[in-house]
């Protein structure tokens, strides 16, 4: 079996031009910038970052963010794992996933086709891993897209309740229960989409403009509340996770680190340890450019555009979640978020008593999560769409109608989002997007070195520097992050990948285009056509 088997480049653009599969061309680089802080954006900086400042790295989740990735997630990260230290866990996970990004610009300047890095693999390291990240980009995406939809709903009828609104979204019948939010959010995207990604992109543009600036608006409102006595200490001490009040999701051998358990180690919390495990948790926010790589399709002038997108989105979503871990440790002691049930960065206003603060963050929130939602289809349409043209999934699923996107499977992968979402209890597999993400980035750091020894002469408009010392370090870095998550997260990984194998030998391989060999007939002067849209 030919199971490393590659897709040339020159191929992988031609079949770009295939008729009845082919994508219209009509993102700019603001579009693919805005597509990226609207995926990376959402509840998370309101939360996530006082979780891991609370339970993971103090003060020093301020690193965690930079190493990982605005309102709940740097929230959650400050309580429970680093404590004021999750400034550093974001420092941490923003400069892992800013050096993965820019290995994603340099294979999305050079093969500007749908897939991301499904496609970047391919042409690399082979067949076989090119579909595990494929597969775990559908993990990574479907779970993203369901969770946060499911989400949006929670959100949404939070709002209506501070707002004073007789309103709800749970309808229940005798002891069926059922969140009709998720239906009507992946439902009014999903229209979207079908008649066309410009279409989507701009309504998801102006609703990330009115979420941007209700972030920057709390930030300048939480800093009169910053006291410089809350940063101390900034790296609390490394401390059993069982002595910290409302750590318990960190005290079991399935929820403590992998690198721990593997150790020997005793479930722990701040520390160097909190601030690892909190730029794990905290990474969550950074997964939107591996999904803005798969519109590199439908961008005009790819080679320029896609880079550029990537690399402004990326520096304006650092800005914004260090800032917003800054306000969160600055606000409030770490040891206080820690007591809370579900800290945020509504949280931390109200310990102040500025509760009004709640009203508009929630506001923020329910926006930030319509938007990550609509990115979410377009990238989990656009990985399955890829795979399917490949022939690893049924050729059927990469028609594409009149208006230049693959309707059908749009609709498809809408309804299973939103029954996921209604139907089930998702909350506890966001790691599972984490592990998705983090791995792909691993095989993408690690192709640039080989796609410059084996192509040194294809044109690159973005180059990663550094190579091939620096893409490695970027591989080693991701996968210490992807060690940082719990051991039942691997386990889940791990069935999730045997079901994938079970697929491919079942169907992918014996069906795969290539190996078929009909990709010849694609005729040179496609490519052309294909890359200058």
């Amino acid at each position: 079996m030919q199971l490393f088997r590659t897709k040339s480049v020159e191929q992988t653009i031609a079949e770009t031009g295939e008729e009845g599969r082919k994508l219209k061309r009509n993102l700019t680089w603001w579009d693919l910038s805005i597509m990226g802080v609207a995926v990376a954006v959402g509840a998370g900086i309101f939360s996530v970052g006082a979780q891991a400042a609370a339970f993971h790295a103090g003060p020093a989740v301020i690193i965690s963010f930079l190493i990982a990735g605005i309102f709940s997630v740097g929230a959650q990260a400050a309580a429970f794992h680093a404590g004021p230290a999750v400034i550093i866990s974001f420092l941490i996970a923003g400069i892992v996933c800013g050096a993965a990004v820019m290995c994603y610009a340099e294979f999305a300047s050079m093969i500007p086709v749908a897939g991301s890095a499904y496609t970047f693999t391919y042409t690399t390291v082979g067949e076989i891993m090119a579909w595990i990240i494929g597969w775990d980009l559908i993990l990574e995406m479907l779970m993203a897209g369901s969770v946060i939809s499911k989400y949006w709903g929670v959100y949404l009828n939070d709002f209506m309740r501070l707002m004073g609104w007789n309103a709800n979204t749970n309808l229940t019948f005798g002891s069926f229960h059922i969140d009709i939010a998720p239906i009507i959010i992946v439902a009014f995207f999903t229209t979207l989409l079908v008649f066309g990604t410009k279409i989507g992109a701009r309504v998801d543009g102006a609703m990330t403009v009115l979420k941007i600036a209700i972030v920057f608006f709390v930030v300048i409102v939480g800093f009169f509340y910053v006291k410089a006595s809350n940063f101390t200490p900034f790296i609390p001490p490394s401390q059993p996770a069982s002595t910290v009040e409302g750590s318990s999701a960190v005290t079991g051998v399935m929820t403590q680190p992998l690198w721990q358990f593997a150790t020997g180690m005793t479930p722990s919390v701040y520390g160097v340890p909190g601030i690892l495990s909190g730029a794990a948790l905290v990474f969550f926010a950074f997964i939107g450019f591996d999904v803005v790589a798969t519109a590199s399709e439908e961008t005009k002038n790819p080679h320029k555009n896609v880079p550029l997108g990537i690399g402004v989105g990326m520096l304006l979503i650092i800005v914004m979640y260090m800032l917003v871990a800054v306000v969160t440790t600055g606000m409030v002691s770490y040891a206080d978020l820690a007591k809370q049930d579900s800290p945020s960065l509504a949280t931390a206003f109200e310990l102040v008593g500025a509760d009004w603060a709640a009203k508009i963050i929630s506001f923020g929130i329910v926006l930030g999560l319509a938007t990550v939602v609509m990115v979410l289809l377009l990238g989990l349409t656009r990985i399955v769409f890829a795979m399917s043209r490949d022939g690893l999934l049924p050729r059927g699923l990469s028609k594409t109608g009149k208006h230049g996107t693959p309707a059908a499977l749009q609709i498809v992968v809408g309804a299973v989002v939103a029954l996921v979402a209604a139907f089930f209890d998702i909350g506890v597999l966001s790691d599972m997007v984490n592990i998705g993400t983090l791995s792909a980035f691993t095989l993408v750091a690690i192709s640039i070195p080989i796609m410059r020894k084996k192509r040194p002469d294809l044109p690159r408009a973005f180059k990663m520097p550094g190579s091939p010392w620096i893409p490695i370090l970027i591989a080693v870095a991701n996968f210490w992050l992807m060690l940082n998550l719990s051991v039942l997260t691997w386990i889940r990984f791990v069935v999730w990948l045997v079901v994938g194998f079970a697929i491919y030998f079942g169907y992918g391989y014996w069906h795969a285009r290539l190996g078929k060999g009909d990709l010849t007939e694609t005729l040179s002067a496609e490519t052309d056509k294909a890359v200058n849209g």
